[in-house]
């Protein structure tokens, strides 16, 4: 597994830092620059060893190296076999596994162990040179580094502060791609969570206006003409069951956990505008189609303009129907022009409400989203117009 393999990698790494620092603890106990440990010589390598040991394995279990490093370093101190003169070196390793702790667990338990590892290493070294250093053999020659535990404690306190400090670094900077992950994904469902209700939207709204004006005409023709009321109810059923085929479709993908970025709904294009028109002419408008498509459209600019067509039809019916429609659809290749026009609801009858609403808002939305631009209101000679400019990449993207 490739965190496996991650693991193996820092393990070996570790392991080549532990050598490292054992190797320097032991030359300083053999060579020290002040007087010489009463232990014998070949002590120096099993000491530097143990010292080192937690450097080894402080990915695994961080917490419990930390305490042994700290707990390793205190004793050898106390017990005087280490270099004088450089005795903070025997809590290099206590660094090292800090920086880790630091980089895993909660601050408040980072705190807390930086803290123990402070007192631990003050406390060893002043016990060092107040019981341990007098009874040392004087040094044979001038010591290259004179002992003083001011100086060992101010350099062990720098390190392991330094340490924490670069760990809990590393720890907040992880925290934070994490969270930017987690809000760049949140982000992400939402829009498409969006983009599904907007669908649904012109879904629900452009089906529930062609039932209604079917109910109604069914309604109004049911004793005169019976062969129309069947006409109307065919129409009436085919077009709730695609609906609601669609609705469900929908609500799916909005109750489901998984990637909506993957799931996404099959949408129809520039192929499903004769099948709008021929709903429109259903619900008593009079739909003038023309489509001049010179060069094919990316996907996503042919749903827009599926539901920019859509959208406006749906407002003729609702609006103005009965009435005239003329929709004009051109593509060039560099972008994709859509113009609905209708002459108003017959015989001067106003019309029922505006074309307002979150209609138009999505429309709007959807030729703002490339770039382009969109317009809506009343003709001076009366009825409505929408029109929608969507410019794109000849290769597929938008401008």
């Amino acid at each position: 597994m490739e965190w496996a393999r991650r693991l193996g990698g820092r393990g070996a790494a570790d392991a080549a830092v532990a050598v490292v620092v054992a190797l320097l603890v032991g030359y300083a106990i053999v060579d020290p620059p002040g007087s010489s440990s009463w232990w014998p010589a070949w002590s120096a390598w099993p000491v530097a060893a143990a010292v080192s040991l937690p450097i080894a394995v402080r990915r695994r279990r961080p917490r419990i190296m930390l305490a042994l490093a700290c707990v390793t370093g205190v004793l050898v101190t106390v017990a005087g076999a280490v270099a004088v003169g450089v005795t903070w070196l025997s809590f290099v390793p206590t660094v090292l596994v800090l920086y880790v702790v630091a980089a895993t667990v909660p601050v408040r338990w980072s705190v807390t162990g930086l803290a123990a590892c402070v007192f631990g290493a003050v406390t060893a070294i002043l016990v060092f040179y107040e019981r341990v250093l007098p009874g040392l053999p004087p040094a044979a020659t001038p010591s290259e580094m004179p002992p003083s535990w001011p100086i060992e404690i101010g350099v062990i306190c720098v390190l392991l502060v330094t340490g924490w400090a670069v760990g809990t670094t590393v720890r907040w900077k992880r925290d934070m791609t994490a969270r930017l992950v987690r809000h760049l994904s949140d982000a992400a469902v939402a829009d498409e969570r969006r983009r599904i209700a907007r669908e649904l939207h012109d879904v629900i709204g452009h089906s529930m206006s062609l039932i209604a004006v079917k109910a109604t005409v069914a309604n109004h023709v049911a004793d005169a003409r019976p062969q129309e009321v069947r006409a109307a109810l065919a129409v009436i059923e085919q077009t709730s069951r695609s609906t609601l085929t669609e609705i469900h479709r929908v609500l799916g993908l909005l109750r489901s956990d998984g990637d909506l970025q993957e799931a996404r709904l099959p949408v129809p294009g520039v192929a499903g505008l004769p099948g709008l028109a021929a709903d429109a002419r259903s619900a008593g408008v009079e739909v003038d189609l023309t489509v001049r498509e010179d060069a094919a459209l990316p996907p996503a600019v042919a749903v827009s303009v599926y539901r920019i067509v859509q959208q406006a039809l749906t407002n003729v019916i609702t609006h103005a129907g009965p009435t005239r429609c003329s929709v004009t659809v051109e593509v060039d290749g560099r972008e994709a022009v859509v113009e609905v026009v209708d002459d108003g609801p017959r015989h001067g009858r106003p019309p029922r409400a505006g074309h307002g609403g979150h209609g138009l808002i999505g429309m709007r939305e959807r030729a703002r989203m490339y770039g382009g631009t969109f317009s809506a209101g009343s003709r001076p000679e009366g009825g409505f117009r929408v029109a929608a400019r969507l410019p794109y990449d000849p290769n597929g993207g938008v401008t």
